[in-house]
């Protein structure tokens, strides 16, 4: 590792130092950033743009710190320009990343939406992630429960998650195991932190 937490892309392992906590964690949990052709910071979500790159924790408090100590500058050893509104731009990146992601579940019918579909899924022990919308009722929430040893996703809104199923809004999915499962998992973390949204393995709360 290089200082400051840079990072080259031939680099190996999984674990990567965030420049505002000084905390090494695995790359899933952070959010990655390049330097633009103009000198301007770019959020890297997929981790796949050339260059050498800087890596933050996925929090919106991290991110506001990075901006505000002006880390990316240090951690870049160079000038560049940052946004004000970068934490903004990331959370909507990580969204559509998401949203993508259980839309590919969907299609390779590993998604389900609708409360009779995701109710009959965990019944039949199909499902091993229960999505909720967080905007959504918090009695209807309250029926169905996160699949024993499942994992609990309720970080996007209703209409964020319709759009995964092509519609205008979903309140509850349920994800198979396997699959793109853990991605989808991985990538909720992300946007859970970036949104402080407080989720769980357990009962959900109503």
């Amino acid at each position: 590792m290089t200082r400051g937490g840079v990072q080259k892309d031939r680099s190996e392992g999984s674990e990567r130092k965030c420049i505002a906590t000084g905390e090494t964690e695995p790359k899933q949990g952070l959010i990655r950033f390049v330097v633009g052709p103009e000198g301007q910071v770019v959020p890297d979500v997929m981790g796949k743009l050339p260059g050498r790159g800087v890596y933050v924790a996925s929090s919106r408090a991290a991110l506001e710190t990075a901006v505000k100590k002006k880390l990316f500058a240090r951690g870049f050893k160079s000038q560049v320009q940052v946004s004000a509104g970068l934490a903004g731009e990331v959370e909507d990146q990580v969204v559509r990343r998401l949203v993508g992601l259980i839309s590919l579940a969907r299609k390779s019918g590993d998604a389900v939406a609708g409360y009779e579909k995701v109710k009959d899924w965990l019944a039949k022990e199909q499902a091993r992630v229960l999505i909720q919308a967080s905007d959504g009722s918090g009695r209807g929430k309250s029926k169905l429960s996160t699949p024993y040893k499942g994992k609990f996703i309720g970080c996007l809104m209703a209409d964020e998650l319709g759009m995964a199923f092509g519609r205008q809004t979903v309140i509850h999915a349920a994800l198979a195991s396997g699959g793109l499962s853990k991605r989808v998992v991985d990538e909720a973390q992300r946007l859970q932190g970036l949104r402080e949204t407080v989720g769980g393995s357990g009962r959900t709360e109503g």
